[in-house]
């Protein structure tokens, strides 16, 4: 081990010479191993101040550990980040349930794990409703619809609670930022899940602010869900 200097890096330190913590955005992600936050941001040790649960859910914990970061740094953190991730156990099982009902009685008495399903659902409604509308009432009941959901709600789910967030600290911290992204776990990638892999723009990578309003988030769903990308996992013509 190779003994520093915290003020050498830049950090002040406490009276007993332990660096203070100085991070500039708050990650509010998954708790998926596959999704090492740090080294999807090339950031390292005191950067950013990390909160992970499955599914990325703003629970009451983590809402108050997001408000923790806030209240406790505010010389230094200037950003709120939602990050989700492609392929999220969470959300397949929030899909699940949504396509298959009588699941639903599977998780009902486990109060923990629906806790989390129920608050993925809403962007599971929201990504379901903006399939059907574009691509017909029956499409979800083929078998291929559950990737297409499933690539749609990952997103949605970011989004919402991004949006959710803003709305918590908008009002005291009017010039904290808000974004969300979503990790591809193939393209090692934050972008909207819009274009196939290869064919990945610009605009499509990176966080994004979350909608301003319901409506945008209305549309910010159909946006997604008639990109190319569920397109394909629908099997419906470009």
């Amino acid at each position: 081990m190779i003994p520093f200097d915290p003020r050498a890096l830049g950090w002040g330190s406490d009276t007993d010479g332990a660096p203070a913590q100085v991070p500039f955005a708050a990650v509010l992600g998954c708790a998926d191993a596959r999704v090492p936050t740090e080294m999807i941001f090339a950031k390292g040790c005191n950067e950013l101040f990390v909160v992970r649960v499955a599914g990325n859910v703003l629970g009451r914990e983590c809402l108050g550990s997001m408000r923790y970061a806030v209240g406790h740094f505010p010389k230094t953190l200037k950003l709120l980040v939602v990050l989700a991730h492609a392929r999220c156990g969470a959300v397949t099982e929030a899909v699940d349930v949504y396509l298959q009902p009588g699941r639903y009685l599977e998780i009902a008495t486990d109060h923990s794990i629906r806790s989390i399903a129920d608050q993925i659902l809403v962007a599971v409604r929201v990504a379901a409703i903006a399939i059907e509308l574009l691509h017909g009432h029956e499409i979800l009941s083929q078998p291929n619809s559950r990737a297409a959901l499933l690539e749609a709600a990952v997103v949605l789910n970011a989004a919402w609670t991004a949006y959710c967030l803003r709305k918590e600290f908008h009002e005291q911290f009017p010039d904290l930022g808000v974004v969300y992204g979503a990790y591809d776990l193939v393209t090692r990638r934050v972008r909207l899940p819009l274009s196939l892999a290869t064919e990945v723009t610009e605009g499509e990578k990176g966080l994004f602010e979350p909608p301003e309003d319901v409506e945008a988030f209305r549309q910010l769903a159909l946006r997604i869900c008639s990109g190319k990308l569920v397109k394909s996992l629908l099997g419906v013509s470009q």
